[in-house]
């Protein structure tokens, strides 16, 4: 692998710059701006701080990405988003199901088969298919809300709308390349703001869950 190889996957990028993609690489304020919305309001919940700390790597690594554009700040850009993901996996099954830690981490592994069936959904998708690895994160999003509908309908709905959101973003990722004759500046930018919102909801629904299920003094 060669960590400095030139990567040229986005419409607005037109050279090897570091500016060469200005926008794409200031939108990932919104991840920044998210995360430390989120610490703050994450006093007291533990979990959903080490989250909101992961979402602020995710906005550095994507920045480094879009402004670098090399192998080794691709791998910046997507080694925190695998983090979230499975992270928050852990967290759902521990504490929307009230499981103990093993059952946790056995979720996190059968995350990789799964990902591994659904993913074909997405690739044959006339247009997600170019965002086929990251489909099955919102349908599994969907799947525990669905799940969780009884046991948890506020929790429930929050997932809900976060697999909404993320699954606009997807689509703003995904005809990046085919409008970008009509459109220069491209669409990839608005997955950056609305995948911000996205996980900075997700961890607020996960905050809102916790402090749901402490006791209230009397």
């Amino acid at each position: 692998m060669e960590l400095t190889a030139y990567i040229d996957g986005y419409c607005e990028r037109i050279d090897p710059s570091f500016w060469a993609e200005p926008v794409n690489a200031i939108t990932n304020a919104a991840f920044l701006i998210a995360a430390v919305f989120m610490w703050q309001r994450s006093k007291g919940v533990a979990m959903a701080r080490a989250l909101s700390v992961v979402l602020f790597a995710i906005g550095v690594g994507s920045f480094l990405f879009h402004t670098y554009a090399q192998t080794w700040a691709a791998i910046a850009d997507v080694a925190p988003i695998a983090i979230y993901v499975l992270l928050y996996i852990f967290l759902a099954t521990r504490d929307f199901w009230n499981q103990n830690a093993w059952v946790a981490t056995a979720a996190i592994f059968a995350f990789f088969p799964y990902a591994y069936v659904a993913m074909p959904i997405f690739e044959a998708l006339p247009i997600f298919h170019v965002s086929a690895g990251y489909g099955p994160v919102p349908l599994l999003i969907l799947i525990y809300a669905i799940g969780l509908r009884n046991r948890a309908p506020e929790t429930a709905r929050g997932l809900a709308v976060g697999a909404g959101i993320i699954l606009v973003s997807l689509t703003f990722r995904s005809i990046d390349m085919p409008l970008c004759e009509g459109l220069p500046l491209g669409t990839h930018f608005m997955w950056h703001i609305l995948n911000g919102i996205a996980l900075g909801w997700m961890i607020e629904v996960y905050r809102r869950h916790m402090l749901a299920e402490q006791p209230q003094p009397r």
